[in-house]
């Protein structure tokens, strides 16, 4: 077995779960594949004994390596990041919780080793994960203009809203005056757009939220559609530039830009073990059904 392993960087206390995944991934004879920059950031700081059959800097370089998975160390932002490496591949990506709360890397740093004999024995599922692809009338250097999670517009350098103009497969929908407007897929549903008001939604659903920032009506509320339908946003401000953001990468864009927001035609896979159905993974990250009280 092939399985490249992705990460940024990590705390002193981290240290004993990578040499952790490293011994164990030895002793099933597989082949470890890492990536340049955690590479050079485990010999820098970590000081670990850590040899590596191969290495890779760039999606070309991953896909060429034919990994049978893609393993995370970190959280959430890590599997964000490890995306634009993977793409289209269809390299399915294990997510190791190192950060805190989890939704995507939800396995736990204290059961890797036992996460990693569940995928050996066949044990888990592969989840499609859709995303959101973008189209700009702003002339914007994006090297992969998809989202794992969502696309977002949102003032800049101001205390002023914006006004997000949006059309639903050419239909006008509304003029969200907001501090900005979300666009989630059912992944980034535990996102961004859950800390506004959005909904919760099944990662294998077929549908995107739009979700207002801080809107100024209090009637405008999230709005789920189908992800076969177009969205074409159209964002006005009283500043020159807004931002927009692709998961964790942002561009600054002049005013009046258009976004035209689709489907991507190709997932984003995640590893799911049988023992941790979405389901449980919301009542454990969310403390449903809990009385703090006691």
């Amino acid at each position: 077995m092939i399985v490249a392993v992705f990460g940024r960087s990590f705390t002193p206390e981290s240290k004993p779960y990578v040499e952790m995944l490293y011994k164990v991934l030895k002793e099933s004879n597989s082949e470890i594949c890492i990536y340049e920059g955690l590479y050079v950031y485990l010999k820098e700081n970590c000081d670990l004994p850590l040899q590596f059959d191969s290495r890779f800097a760039n999606s070309e370089e991953l896909k060429n390596r034919k990994p049978d998975f893609l393993i995370t160390l970190g959280g959430d932002g890590t599997i964000l990041d490890a995306a634009t490496y993977v793409r289209d591949s269809g390299i399915p990506i294990l997510g190791i919780n190192l950060g805190r709360l989890g939704f995507l890397a939800n396995i736990a740093k204290s059961e890797v080793k036992n996460a990693l004999a569940e995928i050996q024995a066949g044990r888990f599922k592969i989840i499609e994960r859709s995303l959101i692809e973008m189209h700009s009338t702003a002339n914007l250097d994006i090297d992969f203009p998809f989202a794992l999670n969502e696309v977002t517009t949102i003032r800049k350098d101001s205390t002023a809203m914006v006004t997000v103009y949006s059309y639903i497969d050419g239909v006008f929908l509304n003029a969200y005056w907001a501090d900005g407007l979300i666009v989630a897929t059912p992944t980034g549903s535990t996102g961004y757009s859950l800390s506004c008001g959005g909904p919760i939604i099944m990662p294998e659903a077929q549908n995107f939220v739009l979700t207002p920032i801080a809107p100024h009506n209090l009637n405008v509320r999230p709005f789920v559609i189908p992800d076969n339908q177009e969205i074409q946003l159209k964002v006005e401000s009283r500043e020159e530039h807004i931002l927009i953001s692709l998961d964790s990468r942002i561009y600054r864009s002049p005013k009046g830009t258009v976004l035209n927001l689709k489907k991507a035609n190709f997932f984003i896979r995640t590893v799911q073990l049988e023992q941790q159905p979405f389901p449980s993974t919301l009542r454990s990250k969310l403390f449903w059904g809990i009385d703090s009280r006691n």
